[in-house]
């Protein structure tokens, strides 16, 4: 069994991740305070923290790095999924984001390492990538 991580990043907005993560994505949420909010990401913990140095239109930086002729955004988090569910989200992501940083994907396909991929950002620029494998455990790490 994998134990479940816990992330900690900033927003600029504690009631637009609320809507963005809680209800947009359909996250369950955990407990929260006016400065934060824990929500339940396919078992792992994820939090949302204000910064209000963002301000109210400010966005987090990263930058990109190439990977499968695609310019990869960083840092991104994100959870690897059974395939069936990544086609779920892709769906229901699709009723919501606007662009896609890249569009979902099949990367390196028919190579070790063949991946559903998706990339998007929620409001305050954070970089998420969700990803499926048609067999998690065979091909996570496959060379």
């Amino acid at each position: 069994m994998v134990t479940p991580f816990h992330l900690a990043f900033q927003v600029r907005d504690i009631d637009e991740a609320r809507d963005f993560y809680g209800l947009k994505m359909g996250l369950p949420e955990g407990r929260s305070d006016t400065n934060w909010i824990d929500f339940n990401m396919f078992g792992h913990q994820v939090v949302t923290h204000l910064n209000p140095a963002l301000g109210p239109t400010g966005r987090v930086a990263n930058h990109c790095n190439p990977v499968d002729s695609h310019a990869v955004p960083v840092p991104h988090f994100g959870v690897v999924l059974e395939v069936e569910t990544w086609k779920q989200l892709s769906e229901r992501v699709r009723g919501f984001i606007d662009h896609f940083i890249i569009e979902p994907y099949v990367r390196f396909e028919g190579l070790p390492g063949e991946q559903y991929t998706m990339f998007f950002e929620d409001p305050s620029g954070n970089a998420l990538e969700f990803k499926a494998f048609a067999n998690i455990e065979a091909d996570l790490f496959a060379k």
